[in-house]
């Protein structure tokens, strides 16, 4: 699994430098909508039912204000509508950027 070494904000976008020498690029948008909280992708219990995440998909105007690293696997972002709850593995962000 590749690490970030440098996060940052370069305009309307999060910049990050992965150990292996890629660079990605994310709008806050799509972060936010990408975002894999229960709160935006809802929860599924035993019986498979999905319960939430009805919530908008889009996200205009949304910005980051800040994100805090989770163990050695994932990033926890601060946006302006007050969502923070989603963990974005470090895998996720790298195939999200691929898409």
């Amino acid at each position: 699994m590749n690490s970030p070494t440098n996060i940052q904000i370069v305009g309307e976008e999060v910049a990050i430098a992965w150990d292996d020498g890629a660079e990605t690029y994310y709008t806050f948008q799509k972060l936010r909508a990408a975002s894999p909280s229960a709160s935006n992708l809802g929860e599924r219990d035993i019986l498979g039912n999905r319960y939430g995440g009805d919530g908008p998909k889009v996200f205009p105007g949304v910005t980051v204000l800040g994100w805090e690293r989770v163990g050695n696997y994932a990033l926890r972002f601060d946006f302006s509508d007050g969502h923070r709850t989603g963990l974005y593995s470090f895998d996720y962000l790298r195939a999200l950027a691929a898409s």
